[in-house]
């Protein structure tokens, strides 16, 4: 009865690396589209007021809440944050589910099998940290951006539209190493 539950978690686990596999490259192409992203919205917020998204949609509907534009500032990080948590997780089920293979490849002697389930593994929790640094490294960013805009807009429901003697503050831009 063990052995065939062992087997059985064997076979299950070995049916979920091809999934795990594509779903680490679809995430690794998502990490470099928001980066992209992210560097365009860069360059807008450098030139002027574009790329601030809950200043346009404040601007647009003046009567927007605090607590709607903190929940279009949240809707704007999900998906950002999600793939920051999602696939450092999925990198370590691509390196364990090979692992199992390559160590009875290696109890059997087939040293080329070991190399090949391991490096697997290895390239395959790289492509997953890459990508969960960029994602993780933009929603940071864009967080604080954010913020930022919530305080101009907190700035603007107090002082008033500019053009009636009050500016819309500005925070300066960093550089972004």
């Amino acid at each position: 009865m063990q052995t065939l539950l062992e087997g059985s978690m064997y076979q299950i686990g070995q049916l979920f690396l091809l999934p795990t596999l594509a779903l680490i490259a679809l995430l690794f192409l998502y990490a470099f589209w928001v980066l992209g992203g992210f560097l365009r919205q860069f360059a807008q917020r450098r030139r002027g007021r574009t790329g601030r998204p809950l200043l346009r949609a404040y601007l647009a509907q003046p009567d927007l809440t605090e607590d709607e534009l903190d929940l279009a500032a949240h809707k704007a990080l999900e998906n950002g944050r999600i793939a920051s948590r999602v696939t450092p997780m999925l990198g370590l089920v691509a390196t364990m589910i090979p692992m199992g293979p390559a160590l009875k490849s290696l109890s059997d002697g087939n040293l080329a099998q070991v190399s090949e389930n391991l490096t697997v593994a290895f390239s395959a929790v790289i492509l997953a940290l890459i990508a969960a640094s960029i994602t993780y490294w933009v929603v940071n960013v864009r967080r604080r951006w954010l913020a930022e805009e919530l305080l101009e807009i907190a700035a603007l429901k107090r002082n008033g539209p500019a053009g009636h003697g009050h500016p819309l503050p500005t925070y300066p831009v960093q550089e972004v190493a």
